[in-house]
């Protein structure tokens, strides 16, 4: 893929006139655009060709699991000889009755979903393998099959969906595979917010010394330095540096180091709602992963979910504990303040707010999101 480097708009009635840029280069498609909708909601159906997270791996256990996305019910269960994830939508095809109702249950051996009403079965590939009232499966109906994704995976530590052929994979974890880094989750926070604007939330670094003033908070991280955004196709990177305090380094306590230091922050977005962000840290040293995967569940309702990947904890449990509690009240400020949203949907259209220079990834966000509407348009 070509890789763009993007400056913000051209300045509109809108757009501050002190930013300018070259246009947006979206998909050769006029007549899309010219039905594009203005704003991207949680249930929009472009969302389906992309990649969610829906669940914690380990909250599917012996149990079928109902989780929503999109507007739309699936059930995930273990099944199959080595009890991969397997995803179907949440009905059964007899009398429409949701699977998640039924149980995880054995046929010849192999883990399969019994219905609950009925105890037709299905397998991790969602292939109807028995159906009690009928003596043979030769008679099985042609539409017996439950409807599954176009794939389901588990990757860093959360189960994924993509209802239809995504557009860009999962986001890499690099650090995942390496023995120095110390792997830390917390538990899914649902909460009446949007999708799109919760992921701007987390790459946009110019709310820091309001939003988080209680926390990661400082006057001194009011101007943002320059940040640069490259885009490739429908990812793109984001690179900068600001100061933050660091009470937690133990330099701080003995005087080595000030409590004011400086982090350089590189975001990895990938369409649509998933980003990687890593923190290597100046003075103290050592480098800070963290993972953000949002679930667009219903309009006005999404889950999010932090994985935080870390090389300077020694492996210390209690030190990740107390990692992951700051970690979860930076995380609850930020949800806090996307609630007071009355429309919680993404403006794609660049003229209905104010941009300056510090939005310029929350601008090629908004462009890359439309070309995804638009290309969902084209088909």
């Amino acid at each position: 893929m070509s890789i763009i480097e993007r400056e913000p708009p051209i300045a509109s009635p809108s757009v501050d006139a002190g930013v300018s840029a070259p246009s947006s280069s979206p998909p050769d498609n006029g007549a899309a655009q010219a039905t594009r909708p203005t704003r991207l909601s949680n249930t929009d159906p472009a969302l389906r060709r992309a990649w969610h997270p829906v669940a914690r791996s380990g909250e599917v256990g012996n149990a079928p699991l109902k989780v929503r996305l999109l507007g739309t019910d699936w059930v995930l269960a273990r099944l199959g000889t080595e009890r991969r994830i397997a995803a179907y939508l949440d009905v059964c095809p007899h009398r429409l009755i949701p699977l998640s109702a039924g149980r995880v249950d054995t046929v010849d051996g192999v883990g399969v979903l019994r219905c609950g009403y009925h105890g037709w079965c299905f397998d991790d590939e969602g292939t109807c393998v028995d159906i009690p009232s009928l003596t043979s499966t030769a008679h099985r109906p042609a539409r017996a099959d439950a409807t599954t994704p176009f794939a389901v995976t588990e990757h860093m530590g959360l189960v994924w969906i993509a209802p239809e052929e995504p557009v860009i994979g999962l986001v890499p974890m690099p650090e995942l595979g390496d023995p120095e880094f110390m792997l830390g989750e917390l538990p899914g926070k649902t909460a009446a917010i949007g999708a799109g604007l919760m992921i701007e939330n987390f790459m946009d670094v110019s709310h820091f010394p309001f939003v988080h003033a209680a926390t990661i908070g400082t006057p001194e991280a009011e101007l943002v330095e320059d940040v640069r955004v490259v885009r490739d196709g429908f990812a793109m990177r984001i690179e900068g540096r600001h100061p933050f305090p660091n009470p937690g380094d133990p330099g701080v306590a003995s005087g080595e180091r000030p409590l004011i230091q400086h982090r350089i922050v590189t975001f990895d977005y990938h369409a649509p709602f998933t980003a990687r962000l890593r923190i290597d840290y100046q003075e103290a040293g050592g480098v800070n992963v963290i993972l953000l995967a949002i679930q667009p569940i219903d309009e006005g309702q999404a889950r999010v979910y932090f994985s935080i990947l870390r090389n300077d904890l020694g492996h210390d449990p209690a030190r990740m504990a107390a990692c992951l509690s700051d970690e979860d009240l930076i995380s609850d400020e930020d949800l806090r303040l996307q609630e007071h949203y009355v429309d919680t949907s993404l403006p794609l259209d660049l003229t209905e707010e104010v941009h300056v220079k510090a939005d310029r990834a929350g601008i090629e966000l908004r462009r890359i999101l439309a070309d995804l509407v638009d290309l969902a348009g084209a088909r």
